[in-house]
């Protein structure tokens, strides 16, 4: 019995103990930090964090969200299949700075206009989410990531009474073009992301929507208003680091346009001689379904068999099509059969229709694509020549 009472009592002093340690003074300031964009594609949509830092008892920590599991099994397998659970992160203050200095990446602070009771709320909130039990969470690109939790976090903390309002210059985009405002369009990310992402990012994000970028959670929370009192919710603004200038180097040589300009370029060379010469080369028609095909199948695997929302419909499938593996056999023959030719004219509507989905708006696709979709349709076009070419010359010499 006296066992009991003594772990009893060890027990409520542990916890009261830490209590105390937890309850920030009155001078405890809370803050949400802004990162701008790094040089790689991981970095280029910044990061946000909160910035609790109280004086009185020595604390000037940060917290964010969207830390890789490195420890988690399978970690790439999970990653590609949308199923990785990532992590909150808590840094001191000074590591934090040194780090996005070191990395030239501006930090903009934000100090919120919080009660009392909302900045322990908070920050209770953030101390029970860092405990290991409760740390890993699944991440969504555009619904849950570093920036969306910094509003859920302070819509709890104030029991959602902030009233977002749009800012000053607005302008209503879809979730592409937001992504895409952060990128350089004539890049291999940007490529990547247009041609991974589906039409389901082509549609209109709602304001809310937008914050799912860090630099518009800075923009909304500047404009954002308590609606009890209706004073802002961002009591000061501080620019921590400025970036630095960086001399910019011109790419344009590695760029998709340029390379996938010079690829096009080749096979209308190619097709231009094969055509003067009426001959086909093998090889480059071997190589295009089958480049165009594993695509279409890693375009079909991303739609359908990962949580990935973003990477559904995705109308890139209308150029890499993954049946193009199928067929390969047909261009290793030296006579095509006759269903073969009908699905060579079956993939040049492909081509047209997604033409007709860029212009009416369904999906946007990658700019750099433009010359190589060119050659490609200019390649089946002259397939289907060549092929009814050998048929006529076989039934002549049948009729023979």
């Amino acid at each position: 019995m006296q066992k009991n009472l003594l772990f009893l009592f060890l027990f409520l002093f542990v916890e009261i103990t830490t209590a105390q340690q937890n309850q920030l003074s009155p001078q405890a300031e809370i803050s949400v930090l802004t990162v701008g964009s790094g040089t790689s594609l991981n970095d280029a949509f910044g990061h946000s964090a909160f910035r609790i830092k109280d004086p009185l008892l020595r604390i000037d920590v940060t917290y964010g969200y969207g830390e890789y599991d490195f420890d988690a099994p399978n970690f790439y397998l999970k990653f590609a299949q949308g199923k990785l659970n990532y992590l909150i992160s808590k840094t001191e203050f000074t590591r934090f700075y040194q780090v996005y200095n070191y990395f030239n990446r501006s930090i903009k602070e934000q100090v919120l206009n919080l009660s009392q009771t909302e900045k322990q709320k908070l920050y209770d909130y953030l101390i029970n989410n860092y405990k290991p039990e409760n740390r890993r969470y699944l991440y969504e690109f555009f619904y849950d990531n570093c920036a969306t939790k910094i509003k859920d976090v302070i819509n709890v903390a104030s029991n959602n009474t902030i009233t977002f309002h749009n800012p000053k210059d607005f302008e209503e985009a879809t979730f592409r073009t937001l992504i895409q405002n952060n990128l350089n369009k004539n890049s291999w990310g940007s490529l990547g992301i247009d041609l991974a992402l589906g039409s389901v990012i082509d549609k209109k994000a709602t304001p809310e929507d937008h914050m799912f970028l860090p630099e518009n959670i800075y923009r909304f929370f500047e404009n954002a208003t308590i609606r009890n009192t209706n004073e802002p919710l961002v009591k000061e603004s501080h620019v921590l680091y400025s970036k630095k200038p960086t001399p910019h180097s011109s790419y344009f040589l590695i760029s998709p346009l340029f390379v996938l300009g010079i690829i096009g370029l080749l096979i209308i060379y190619i097709t231009y001689n094969d055509y003067k010469k009426e001959k086909r080369t093998k090889w480059l028609d071997v190589t295009l379904f089958t480049v165009t095909g594993l695509i279409g199948v890693m375009l079909l695997l991303l739609w359908f068999a990962t949580d990935h929302t973003g990477t559904h419909q995705n109308y890139n499938i209308l150029w890499a099509f993954a049946l193009n593996i199928l067929v390969i056999g047909q261009l290793l023959r030296n006579k095509a059969s006759r269903w073969f030719i009908k699905y060579i004219k079956f993939l040049i509507i492909l081509l047209c229709l997604l033409t007709l989905h860029w212009l009416i708006g369904v999906q946007v696709f990658a700019i750099g694509l433009i010359p190589f979709l060119i050659a490609l349709i200019i390649r089946y076009a002259y397939l289907i020549k060549f092929y009814n070419g050998q048929i006529s010359i076989w039934t002549e010499t049948q009729q023979n």
